[in-house]
């Protein structure tokens, strides 16, 4: 049985007072969580103070992203290696703010994908359609062709270290969630995909569901049949509604 998984993506937001005040209220109230595993992931330059008040504790931390490169001349990047220092036990790639807003092709996802593996970071791999795409009935081959890519890249036994995280980008602090069956059909979409290159596979990897998922809607959200939990945008921003997310998963 696949444990549910919530990680929080706290993006570029927070100061190092804002983020202290968060772990603290995440680690008095984390035993509310029964038997979810939990994961935050906050910007780069409060990775030391997040892992140094995390550590011992069963919040795991990871990186909003990472470079596809190890080492050199990228002003500005951050290497996986670099991650490793910070013991990072995840790193979120193919985000669709990073696809849209900073041109991460299919191909680079594919590469940071395996960096992050390459270090033993766990990668969580978003996928996900445009507003757009899913209106003209193209969300099925999106999923796909994103898929596609890091597994001709990686490999599909990759996928056993590794978590997927299907977010439609009209979804995506929005307010608009897709409804729990929406969810749902993808998730399954994916999942029967994957079963067709490696069933055993398919039946292990978690899929979680992201796209302004709340504390009253993640009950719903994650009873349904593929969905192994969310990652968590704005409302992870907030310790009690995170909470009570995680708390929905277990």
């Amino acid at each position: 049985m696949r444990k549910p998984l919530v990680a929080g993506n706290w993006k570029m937001n927070g100061s190092l007072d804002s983020i202290r005040a968060l772990v603290d209220g995440l680690l008095s109230g984390i035993d509310q969580v029964k038997s979810a595993d939990v994961a935050v992931c906050p910007s780069h330059v409060y990775l030391a103070e997040v892992s140094n008040l995390l550590k011992g504790s069963r919040i795991a931390w990871g990186s909003q992203d990472v470079a596809k490169e190890a080492s050199g001349a990228f002003t500005g990047e951050v290497a996986a290696s670099m991650l490793n220092d910070f013991d990072c036990q995840y790193a979120i790639v193919g985000h669709s703010e990073r696809r849209s807003l900073f041109g991460d092709t299919d191909e680079i996802v594919a590469v940071k994908y395996a960096a992050a593996q390459k270090a033993g970071i766990t990668p969580i791999l978003c996928v996900g359609e445009l507003l757009e795409e899913r209106e003209s009935g193209e969300t099925e081959a999106v999923v796909k062709r994103q898929m596609d890519a890091v597994i001709a890249a990686n490999g599909i036994e990759s996928l056993n270290s590794a978590v997927i995280a299907y977010e439609p980008v009209w979804a995506i602090g929005t307010g608009k969630t897709a409804s729990p069956q929406q969810a749902q059909d993808v998730h399954a979409f994916l999942r029967a995909y994957l079963a067709e290159l490696n069933a055993d596979v398919a039946a292990k990897v978690q899929i979680l569901y992201g796209g302004s998922v709340k504390a009253d809607n993640a009950a719903e959200l994650f009873s349904q049949t593929d969905i192994d939990g969310g990652l968590i945008g704005g409302a992870s921003l907030a310790a009690d509604d995170f909470l009570a997310i995680c708390a929905a998963a277990s």
